[in-house]
Order: C-alpha cells, then sequence, then structure tokens
C-alpha cells in the first residue's frame, strides 16, 4: 500500500520510520530513492518506481504540478490531476515483489506519497530565491517556455532538501530536464545519484505522456510522426548531421494536426547544438504541437557512423 503525506513534516516523519524499520531488520545503511512526478501517473512513471524498487529501501513518489514551471499562457490549470487514480496505480505496484539491485533480497516495501499544495510548498507565493538554468535553459524547451526549467530546478531542490534522498530518477523522454537536473547536482554538489530511465513508448512508438490523454481519435494517429521522426534520424545517423535533419523534417512533414516548434541534434554532454563535423553520439530532440497539446520527444544517435 502507499502511505500518503501531504505536508513536509509529514513526509520527513514517514521517511524517518521506514529508514528505521529498515535498520531494524538489519541493514545498516538504507537507502532513500525520490521520484518527482506531476501526476496523472503513466506507465512511464511506474517503471522509474519499478527501478526505484531495485536500487533502493525507502521509495518516495512526490506529486506535485508545480506551478513555477508554468508560463501564464500554458496548461496550469488544464494539466490532468487524479490523486486517487495515482494512489491506486502505487498500491498496486507496492504489492508486487521485486529484486533489489545487487542483492539476493526483494522489496516488498510500501511506497510514500508526497502530495504536498502549492501552499505547503510555497507559503510565500514565488520565492524570492531564484535559481537560472543558464544558457542551456533558454534553448529548446527554454526558448518555448520561458523560466521553465529555472521551475524546475527551485522545485527539484526543494523536493531533494526535504526528502534528503540518496538516488533521484527520471525518465530520458525529458532529457533537457535530465540535463540542466544533472548539472545543478553537480555544481552545487549535492549529494545524490541521478538516474535516468528509458522512455516507455507505446506499440506504436508513441512517448507516453501524461498530455497523451487530451489527444483525440485523430491526433493521436497523427502524434505517432514524433516518433517516425525520430527514427528517420536515426536510420539516417552515420551520414551526419546533414543526412539526420533532411531525413528528421522529411518525415515530420505532411500531418496537418502536428505543427513542429523545434528540431534539434545536441552534444549530450552540453545540450548545445553540434556543429557541421561532429563525429558521436548525440540526442535529437523535437517538439511540437498535436492540435492544441503539446508532445515532446526525443532519442539517442550515434553521427558519423
Amino acid at each position: 500500500m502507499s502511505i500518503l503525506a501531504v505536508s513536509i513534516a509529514e513526509v520527513r516523519e514517514q521517511i524517518a520510520a521506514a529508514t528505521h524499520d529498515a535498520r531494524s531488520q538489519g541493514n545498516a545503511n538504507p537507502v532513500v530513492a525520490l521520484v518527482p512526478t506531476m501526476g496523472a501517473l503513466h506507465a512511464g512513471h511506474l517503471a522509474l518506481v519499478a527501478r526505484a524498487r531495485e536500487v533502493a529501501d525507502v521509495v518516495v513518489v512526490s506529486i506535485f504540478v508545480n506551478p513555477l514551471q508554468f508560463g501564464e499562457a500554458e496548461d496550469l490549470d488544464r494539466y490532468p490531476r487524479d490523486l486517487s487514480g495515482d494512489r491506486a496505480a502505487l498500491d498496486e505496484a507496492s504489492a508486487s515483489a521485486v529484486p533489489r539491485a545487487g542483492s539476493g533480497m526483494t522489496s516488498v516495501s510500501e511506497i510514500i506519497v508526497f502530495a504536498p499544495s502549492a501552499a505547503e510548498m510555497y507559503p510565500d507565493g514565488k520565492t524570492q530565491t531564484k535559481m537560472s538554468a543558464g544558457n542551456v535553459g533558454n534553448l529548446l524547451e527554454g526558448r518555448s517556455r520561458a523560466g521553465h526549467f529555472d521551475g524546475v530546478l527551485v522545485v527539484v531542490n526543494k523536493l531533494l532538501n526535504i526528502t534528503r534522498p540518496d538516488v533521484v530518477l527520471f525518465g530520458q523522454k525529458d532529457a533537457q530536464q535530465v540535463f540542466v537536473v544533472s548539472r545543478m547536482v553537480r555544481d552545487l554538489n549535492i549529494p545524490v545519484v541521478v538516474e535516468v530511465v528509458e522512455t516507455v513508448r507505446e506499440d506504436d512508438g508513441l512517448a507516453l505522456s501524461s498530455r497523451n490523454r487530451f489527444l483525440d481519435r485523430g491526433e493521436r494517429l497523427a502524434a505517432r510522426v514524433l516518433s517516425q521522426t525520430l527514427e528517420a534520424a536515426d536510420s539516417a545517423a552515420s551520414s551526419g548531421i546533414d543526412a539526420v535533419i533532411a531525413a528528421a523534417q522529411s518525415a515530420s512533414m505532411g500531418e496537418p494536426l502536428v505543427k513542429l516548434e523545434y528540431l534539434a541534434v545536441v552534444n549530450p554532454t552540453t545540450f548545445l547544438p553540434v556543429d557541421d563535423n561532429y563525429h558521436g553520439k548525440a540526442i535529437v530532440a523535437v517538439a511540437a504541437r498535436v492540435g492544441s497539446t503539446r508532445l515532446i520527444d526525443n532519442e539517442s544517435v550515434y553521427l558519423g557512423g
């Protein structure tokens, strides 16, 4: 079963109790994992939870729609919220035993659900202390969503300080978010391991997203063009950057319900666009509006064969 905590004091008490129980059972150094989410959980989120249960003794799933990462014209009010459904999914996930990585033990522990209100997280409104994602925070998603990553870093930093995990897990679908969070952890010497879990996709390739529920039938079919664009880019990667861009643009054209916002090929170590002579691992990132719903996706490729 999941255990609900709605205040900072409650979640700290629950984590302390769970780590105490683990120590009483002979585990001298229990591992705490945090899975930050905005709720409306799907199989992609549950893959993060499953991995957390493999690597940790205590699993905390935060469910918080963070207002600081939404712009004035964005879908904060429309963003799906379903705490009861989320808890039911986590109850089911916690009921099954999973093997602990690197040990013969199995994890059947309860999941602590931290679902604070905006007033709990930001009792004085927007924080006066700001964080900056730097130049990368103004590119791609940051260009389309001004201030988005600055808001992400504030809430992630708060969640890390509140729960004090040993490991925090994110999905590869949000590659730019993973990059800026990982850089924050490194820059500020935050004692946590950032683990990235592979994107979970539908059978036809569409990356799972909480926003997919906003797509009608025709838009859902049209949305497949995002993964098809990435597949085309991967197929052309051995021929270099120009071939990748040409193949991806060709694959993304011709679908009237899909409006491409950006298509970029970036260096994974800097998240800056690669130059024409670049060879090696790269990330192809894409964002598009499908009807009124904005979706993102990405794929790792190897340029130049």
